[in-house]
């Protein structure tokens, strides 16, 4: 009998920042296996204090909250890095990350970093090439390609329905909410933009995916035009405007605004030449019960539709039910009496246990993620292709060599 290979040991992560997202990455990898969370390091001591005590109490430790990059970069129980820091400090960890490793005072050897993987297509290309020259495996964190309902969904069509009619030609993908938590995501110089650039990248990566032929590269579909449009529907108005002033310090929507609404049209070729579309729309102006994701895939003699506000779970709450607000029914929760939908397990609807189960799964085996760096730069070039046709009004069409240096209206500084 043939003796079963032995495991590799488990993958030893590092945070780098302590966010939001931090802490639902924390929450999704209670349901993976394999793992470790070692070490975070943020810039506040009290933001990786509290989210190294996170894992320690989930049990995914040991976890070290380190006071430097350096120091964490350093720490020779540390394999790969989870990159969850704000979008404009982004380029400068992975220029750190590939000096360290590169002289040898870092033993990592992957990277994963959350969404969008550059502001602009610059900083995308550059954030590969750094993590190519340090000989990385690098995998890009895309949440929603990785959504049970968006897994399961593709599988059933693509296995039941293509074979007897043909391939899917429509993707709609819609992302939706009240607004960030964060000043620095309503700061265009810092963010790279407004809701185009936060919440685009999910949309138009979702839409390839599903669109895309299951075990076929991402490049079998080819970007040809895209048309994009963007508008300032409430927060730019006096009174949201203060609002934000007021809670967000630092935020100015009135002298540098940034959309909170963006629409876009992707047009692609499969590899036969026979053209699919994506459709797509995200906005911060939208005021439900919470966080709305909407997907459908669209064929000859079939759709497949999700939308995460319509869960088999609900609650109703009397006016006499009082209490301070929070997020502890939905993520960008609104409300908190009447006719509540109630989201069971969003680390997984929303696709967060999917996506760390498979980097850290591939990271262990030497396999290459279905989304890499790559992936990130293309997502990236298609949003600033979609604010180029926001700001001109036209249809723009790829290849084009103008993306490369091209940077949002929202994102100029001055």
């Amino acid at each position: 009998m043939a003796q079963a290979s032995e495991a590799p040991p488990p993958l030893r992560i590092g945070f780098v920042g302590s966010g939001f997202i931090a802490k639902f990455h924390v929450k999704s990898f209670q349901s993976v296996r394999h793992v470790q969370i070692v070490g975070v390091y943020s810039p506040t001591a009290a933001n990786r204090d509290a989210l190294a005590k996170q894992v320690n109490d989930a049990e995914l430790g040991p976890c070290k909250a380190h006071a430097s990059l350096e120091s964490l970069l350093a720490d020779p129980d540390i394999d790969a890095i989870w990159l969850l820091a704000p979008n404009d400090q982004r380029l400068e960890v992975m220029r750190a990350i590939n000096g360290a490793v590169k002289s040898g005072r870092s033993k990592v050897r992957a990277i994963a970093c959350e969404k969008p993987l550059g502001r602009n297509l610059a900083e995308a290309r550059e954030v590969l090439a750094l993590a190519q020259d340090a000989n990385l495996a690098h995998g890009y964190l895309e949440n929603q390609v990785f959504s049970t309902a968006v897994e399961r969904g593709k599988e059933i069509v693509w296995r039941r329905a293509v074979p007897a009619s043909a391939r899917p030609y429509l993707a709609r993908a819609a992302e939706e909410h009240s607004g960030p938590h964060e000043p620095w995501f309503w700061q265009g110089a810092r963010q790279g933009g407004g809701v185009m650039s936060d919440m685009m990248c999910h949309s138009v990566e979702v839409g390839r995916f599903l669109l895309t032929e299951p075990g076929a590269p991402r490049d079998s579909l080819t970007v040809k035009s895209v048309q994009g449009s963007v508008a300032n529907l409430k927060w730019t108005q006096g009174h949201y405007a203060k609002a934000l002033a007021r809670d967000f310090n630092g935020v100015e929507m009135i002298r540098h605004p940034v959309e909170d609404f963006a629409r876009a049209t992707i047009t692609l070729e499969d590899e036969t030449g026979r053209e699919v579309i994506v459709e797509a729309s995200t906005s911060w102006a939208y005021v439900g019960p919470g966080l709305r994701i909407d997907l459908a895939l669209l064929g000859p003699e079939y759709a497949m539709e999700f939308s995460s506000l319509n869960p088999s779970l609900k609650v109703f709450l009397s006016r006499a039910i009082t209490g301070g607000g929070g997020e502890d029914l939905v993520e960008k929760q609104n409300a908190e009496q009447g006719q509540m939908p109630i989201v069971e397990d969003e680390a997984g609807a929303y696709g967060y246990i999917g996506e760390n189960r498979h980097m850290v799964d591939c990271f262990r085996h030497g396999r290459t993620p279905i989304e890499t760096f790559v992936d990130g730069v293309e997502v990236t070039k298609i949003v600033m292709a979609l604010y180029k046709s926001a700001e001109t009004g036209q249809v723009v069409r790829l290849p084009d060599e103008s993306l490369e240096t091209y940077i949002p209206v929202p994102a100029r500084e001055g």
